[in-house]
């Protein structure tokens, strides 16, 4: 049977199916040879699934639900209103665009409402984003949405300062430069002196724009 759609209508493309482990392997073959080097050779005969079982760590995150993480909150706070702040979270990404280390610390905040979460969860959260293939301002969206979303505070913040190896080991190749993002959200976008003392807090000078 015909099926007859409207003119212009846009179809979804169904996802490719996932690759085996034989076909990521054979991959890093290729990429291997392309480079110039022989795959059969001693020190080169286990890369490939030394690097498969590095990229199911690397890539963890797409197996992580970030909601997930935080539908768990405490409600015995004492009426606990101020900013709750997990400084220098340490995490490792890959750039999307050249699929090359991104190496930093995020720092995540927020102003409780009625409920609070457990810390680890904020650290969770950055890990289960870190782990994808990442620009650093969508991760910082990413972060600070999802931590909004779900718990509903009246302010979140996060604030991330990360190395790209796409810079410095390729292209410009600038060492010791960093990248710093900011997505205030709530009381810290709207409360100039909520945002300083936050920014007071993580040891970081007020940026002319924080969005």
């Amino acid at each position: 049977m015909n099926i007859i759609r409207p003119f212009g209508s846009a179809v979804a493309a169904e996802p490719a199916p996932r690759p085996s482990r034989e076909e990521a392997e054979a991959a890093i073959r290729t990429l291997l040879r392309w480079a110039g080097d022989d795959p059969t050779r001693e020190g080169l005969l286990e890369t490939p699934a030394r690097v498969v079982r590095a990229y199911e760590e690397w890539f963890a995150g797409y197996g992580t639900d970030p909601v997930s993480l935080l539908e768990r909150t405490f409600e015995e706070v004492e009426g606990y209103d101020e900013i709750v702040l997990l400084r220098d979270i340490r995490f490792e990404s890959m750039c999307e665009h050249h699929m090359a280390p991104i190496i930093g610390r995020a720092h995540v905040a927020y102003l409780p409402h009625r409920r609070v979460v457990g810390i680890s969860k904020l650290a969770r959260v950055v890990e289960a984003y870190a782990r994808r293939l990442q620009i650093q301002e969508k991760m910082t969206a990413q972060i600070a949405n999802t931590i909004n979303d779900v718990l509903q505070p009246r302010g979140t913040a996060v604030i991330i300062e990360a190395g790209h190896q796409c810079m410095t080991t390729r292209g410009v190749h600038k060492t010791g430069v960093t990248m710093m993002t900011s997505r205030m959200l709530g009381a810290f976008r709207e409360d100039a002196a909520t945002r300083r003392e936050l920014l007071a807090m993580v040891g970081t000078q007020p940026m002319p724009n924080v969005t």
